[in-house]
């Protein structure tokens, strides 16, 4: 069997395996299907469809194409594919028997030629018309320039815990074959922690167990002929959860609150803190309640605690891992005790009311009839309380039984009793006290019915 028998095509390490392929015959004992077989009948169903060309290199075709209409339920016994040198006339059988992939690669050819193909469908004794490539294919090596695709998750930080299984898959392309090259800030890759694999199209990167000493730029460089190439590079983190808070103490007490104060871990992670968890304990049932979460001070004060009884605190350090391990613990119980009260009553500073009488409301002229009693009404304010003195005529109203004075709150009233016209004229009402006096005047008339 001669170097032209078509192998399987060989599996990439990172992809899905290429359908086998069954090998070539010697191409000096080769000869047409129709030479070898019986006169055949003629096939029901089409010529293969869509033939095309997928691959092209310096020694290797690779064809596709579909399969032909009206096969039948019990469908195809396989293809034969075949090619002619261009201006020769003799066809060359690429496959010694049928086969049923719709995929197939004509291998061990030589750089330079241009060479005409062909596929047939076969059935039993029956062969279909042959489908033909519309132009001679030139065997040659197509250059192409390498170009990376990085996956979109590794163009920001990629984060990743310790311990992770790190397995990175970066697609190529690029022809003839890119050489391929690691490098990690600008070092070569230290091959007992991580493992690179290369194949035409692809490149895997893979560390077992990652370790924080793994983070850092890595740039993967594809480089055709020493003139083309593509880098690209993606930054590594490798983190772990924070160390604990430091120096975690009681600063103050007072009343039911109590002022906490702590220093950063020492160690954060690998990674910026996002902040802490703060908790307190009652002594009295001994569990834990969170105080604080994603809090970005190094102090807080913690409230509504209980007067009388006993707390212990405790503070977490977070980054984007996780809390920390373990705890920041205060050493000390801290009791909240309940505080003597002192009452001191309020400075009074008294207030100097005294004033002299004012009236607030006049007396008013009134007009009565003989016979129908009379009412005088005043307001008055002042202190001391002012004495009231009403006149008539300006002179003193002395015990006269026609004369009644109310005075309640400041409301002064002098009531006529079925007064006469002798009871008519000028009504005086006066207020005296110590600061001072104040009078009012009204006139009173008398009608005399007919």
């Amino acid at each position: 069997m001669s170097d032209l028998e078509a192998a399987p095509e060989a599996a990439l390490p990172a992809g899905p395996p290429s359908p086998a392929e069954p090998p070539v015959p010697d191409l000096a004992g080769a000869r047409s299907v129709e030479a070898a077989s019986q006169k055949p009948e003629e096939a029901s169903f089409s010529a293969p469809l869509n033939l095309a060309v997928e691959d092209v290199n310096d020694s290797s075709v690779t064809l596709t194409w579909d399969a032909p209409e009206n096969v039948g339920p019990s469908g195809l016994d396989g293809y034969v594919v075949e090619y002619c040198k261009d201006g020769a006339t003799e066809w060359v059988t690429a496959n010694n028997k049928p086969f049923l992939s719709i995929r197939y690669i004509i291998r061990s050819l030589i750089s330079g030629e241009k060479l005409h193909i062909r596929v047939k469908a076969v059935k039993g004794n029956a062969i279909s018309q042959p489908a033909f490539l519309d132009q001679p294919v030139l065997i040659r090596e197509i250059l192409e320039e390498p170009k990376i695709r990085l996956p979109r998750y590794l163009r920001e930080l990629y984060l990743r815990t310790v311990g992770d299984v790190i397995n990175l898959l970066i697609p190529f392309r690029g022809k003839p074959k890119p050489q391929v090259t690691w490098t990690k800030e600008g070092q070569p890759l230290d091959p007992k922690q991580v493992v690179v694999r290369n194949t035409e199209k692809d490149s895997v990167f893979f560390i077992r167990a990652a370790q924080r000493k793994d983070s850092g730029k890595y740039q993967i460089s594809v480089k055709i002929l020493d003139e083309l190439e593509d880098v690209a590079t993606f930054d590594l983190q490798v983190i772990e959860r924070p160390g604990s808070p430091e120096n975690l103490k009681v600063v103050d007490v007072w009343g039911f609150n109590v002022a906490l104060e702590w220093s950063p871990p020492q160690d954060k992670g690998n990674a910026d803190l996002k902040g802490y968890t703060v908790q307190k304990a009652d002594m009295k049932t001994k569990q834990w309640f969170t105080v604080l979460e994603h809090y970005n001070h190094t102090n807080c004060t913690v409230s509504d605690l209980i007067i009388g009884n006993s707390y212990s605190f405790r503070v977490f350090s977070e980054n984007a891992c996780g809390l920390s391990e373990m705890p920041a613990v205060t050493n000390d119980v801290t009791h909240i005790t309940k505080s003597g009260i002192v009452y001191e009553p309020e400075k009074f500073s008294s207030r100097d009311f005294c004033e002299p009488p004012k009236f607030t409301q006049p007396l008013i002229d009134r007009t009565t009839t003989q016979g129908y009693s009379a009412q005088l009404v005043c307001c008055v304010r002042g202190f001391p309380k002012p004495k009231v003195i009403w006149m008539k005529n300006q002179k003193e109203i002395q015990e006269d039984p026609r004369y009644l004075v109310h005075m309640n709150q400041g409301i002064c009233c002098l009531e006529i009793r079925k007064p006469s016209p002798f009871d008519g004229g000028v009504y005086t009402c006066k207020a005296v006290n110590p600061l001072g006096e104040a009078s009012v005047d009204c006139k009173l008339n008398i009608k005399v019915p007919k």
